[in-house]
Order: structure tokens, then sequence, then C-alpha cells
């Protein structure tokens, strides 16, 4: 049977082999999600997180003061299994019930597929919301070491986004510059090592995970063990593919699994403005040396799509099909929620059309390019989630921050992205 990108039945799972309350839970279920049973996220400053779409208003630990294994089974890991058995929301959860709403198959949706051959977990569950303490998924950020400052991020996750900080409110942020996990230098280490035989994936993310020394301590660590079955997952800018004297693309070679999303919103100029840092010419470098290197590695476009860049995603997308970078499904639509300021449902009602328009011709485009159907639909489901709102009055502080970034950078978004001159025209109030 092919692939199905939006199906629930889970991948290592028959439905024929579940329980009837394996079946609630991983079918029927609202809010269930097998990642409190097997996970925990991290942020670079120490807060612990049951996933890395959590509310970052609400951390259940903090790995500069605990363990994993104390996080792992804190109140509030344990309330919120409690609460998915008894399919009640949780607040962390928010985003993934907001993007269910609109059609997303949401990061819960993808967990339960991926990872639902372990619902066997939730049977030694203890009254109190106790679980035995396995980490099969790992995804800690061991730092915010980055090279790039994107427009959409922040000091917490990029370390590059320091001085901007300091021009942008006048102080240096309440942290160093370069944030890391851990109790001390070692501790997620040797936390991680007792841990080793069990994990199935690592994710890896940033800060910038392939200027990172404690990824590719990871990778030698695996290679060494011959457990070259873990699936490796990327979230990167795909600006750097060699790290001291190692060539990240023949690593990847080794490996069974290796799915490779990069962090590319546009072509050009606007991914340069989008992304500072970016060089976009080493971009598409890159890409040709991986297809010529690993051409068996995943690799998909994962476009952060916000307000900014909501007209041009489509024509990027199409661009880099029509030169054979990638394959017309190789496309993540990454709905941007975060900072609200910067969101596609910002946009005033005729933007919106325009939107629309474009996304829907696009998608008769994709059709039949796209058996996955993971571009399809996003680009659906985004059109869905845009109008579920009409949050216009977000477009000033769009339109303060925007001015704001292009003064301290000497950038100038409305010469990058024309489409966006008529709506600060029409709309900003000055």
């Amino acid at each position: 049977m092919a692939y199905e990108y939006g199906a629930k039945e889970p991948e290592k799972l028959k439905i024929k082999n579940m329980t009837e309350r394996q079946k609630e839970l991983l079918l029927k279920s609202d809010t269930f999600c097998m990642l409190p049973w097997m996970h925990l996220h991290a942020y670079p400053d120490g807060r612990a997180y049951p996933c890395c779409f959590a509310f970052d208003a609400y951390p259940v630990g903090d790995l500069n003061k605990e363990s994993l294994e104390d996080v792992f089974n804190g109140g509030k890991m344990k309330q919120m299994r409690l609460n998915m058995l008894e399919n009640k929301p949780c607040q962390q959860c928010g985003k993934c019930y907001d993007q269910e709403k609109a059609g997303f198959f949401s990061l819960r949706l993808s967990s339960n597929k991926h990872f639902g051959h372990n619902i066997g977990l939730t049977d030694a569950t203890q009254p109190d919301g106790t679980a035995d303490f396995v980490i099969k998924y790992w995804d800690i950020r061991f730092s915010n070491l980055c090279n790039f400052a994107c427009r959409s991020c922040g000091t917490w996750f990029s370390s590059n986004w320091y001085e901007d900080h300091k021009k942008l409110t006048g102080s240096p942020p309440p942290h160093a510059k370069i944030l890391k996990v851990g109790r001390t230098s070692d501790d997620m280490w040797e936390q991680m090592l007792t841990q080793f035989d069990h994990v199935e994936q690592f994710y890896f993310a940033g800060g910038e995970p392939l200027i990172m020394e404690e990824h590719y301590r990871i990778l030698k660590e695996l290679d060494r063990r011959k457990m070259y079955h873990v699936r490796l997952v990327y979230n990167t800018n795909f600006s750097k593919l060699t790290f001291k004297d190692m060539d990240v693309l023949e690593l990847w070679n080794k490996f069974d699994t290796v799915s490779v999303g990069a962090s590319l919103d546009a072509e050009g100029a606007r991914a340069e403005l989008m992304r500072k840092g970016t060089v976009w010419k080493d971009i598409i470098e890159n890409r040709k040396r991986m297809i010529e290197i690993c051409p068996k590695v995943d690799f998909y476009i994962s476009a952060t799509v916000g307000l900014i860049n909501a007209l041009h995603v489509v024509d990027f997308h199409r661009s880099w099909a029509d030169q054979g970078l990638i394959k017309p499904m190789d496309f993540n639509f990454n709905l941007l929620q975060w900072p609200k300021a910067q969101r596609m449902d910002n946009l005033p009602q005729e933007y919106k059309e325009q939107v629309d328009k474009k996304y829907k011709t696009h998608i008769e485009w994709l059709k039949d390019k796209d058996p996955l159907t993971r571009a399809t639909k996003g680009y659906e489901s985004a059109l869905n989630w845009m109008w579920m709102k009409d949050n216009i009055k977000n477009l000033p502080e769009f339109f303060q921050m925007t001015r704001k970034y292009d003064n301290i950078r000497q950038e100038n978004t409305l010469e990058v992205f024309p489409e966006l001159k008529e709506l600060f025209e029409k709309y900003e109030k000055n």
C-alpha cells in the first residue's frame, strides 16, 4: 500500500492488531499523543516541554536544575498523560488543536502515526500519571548557536540575534549570547547515553544543528554502535554542510533513514532578507552537491510561511521544482503562528483573496504531481486557517516591526517584496 501522508494508521502497527482501547487512543481521540510517554523537548536555556510545538508559556520543567527523569515524571507531565488518557485537552497543546481545526496534519497526529507502535507504553501508566522513563525520540536543543538571524526568530534560538536585540531594545537580552542546556557541560550527553539503546529517532534543530559539536558527537556514537537504523530528522538552514574534518553528506550515507527539512522560505534576495545570513548561491550549490553525493537521502523544503512571504512562496516552490532541485511533492508548509504580528491571517480580505486565488491555482498544478499529498494538504489547510480569523488588528505591529528591522539592518522590505507595497500604502498609518 502506498504511503498516505494524512492517514492516522501507525506506520508500524496494523489496525487489525490493535485493541479497542488502542484504537480509541490512536485513531479517535482528539487529544491523545504518544510523545509524553517517550519524549522530552528542551530549549537552549533549559526549559523543558512535552514537544517542540508546545506553547512556550507552559514549560514542564527546567533541565538546568532537574534531571530528564525528574522532569519526565514531574507533576505537569503526569497530569498531561492523565488528561490524554481521558481525552481531555492540555494547555500545552493548543497549537496542534488549532492546526487540526484547519485540516493540518499536526505534530500530534504525526507522532501517533510514526510512534504509535509504542502504544503499549501507556499500559504501565500509574494512577497518578507516572510512566516508565524511556526516551525513544530525542529533541534537545543543545544550544542557540546559529549563523543566521531570521526575522521570525530571536535570541533564545539564535546567538546571531544578540546584537540586533540590543539595537532594537537598547539593552542586551536577559541571558548570555550563547546558551547551553544542562546542569553541567556534559550533563545532557551523560543522561542521553543511558537511553541510547532505546532510541528510534533524533530530531536536530537549532540554533543551527549542522554547526554544533553535539550533533556530530551523536552521529559518531551512532556510527560507533552501528545503530544505522535510527532515524535522523533535520530542520536546518542548509548553509553549512561541513564541520571541522567532517562532511555531513558522507555521514548521512551510512544511515538507513535520513530526512532533511531545509528552512527555506523564499528565493534569492527574499530569502536573504527573511533569514539574515543566507547567501543564496551557497544554498543552491549545497543542494546540487547533496543530489550528487547522497541522492537517496530525503530532502524537502520546510518553508515557514507568514504574511511577508504568503504571496511569494508558491513561486519559490514552483521554481525549485522546475529547476529539478526538488520534486513537486518535496515541500512542507510550516505555518507561522508566532510571532503573532507576522501571521498570514493578519492580511486584509482583499489580500487574503489574492493568496486564495494563487494557492488554488498552485494546488491545481500540484494535483497529479503530489502522491504524498503533504504539499497539497499544507496549502489547502493554510487557506482554511487563514480564513478562520480576521486578525487585521495585528497589522500595525507588523508594519512597525518591519520598519524597525529594515532600519537596524539597512534593508528595504518593499524593494525586495514589491508585492507588499500596496498593502503598506493603503494600511500603514504614519
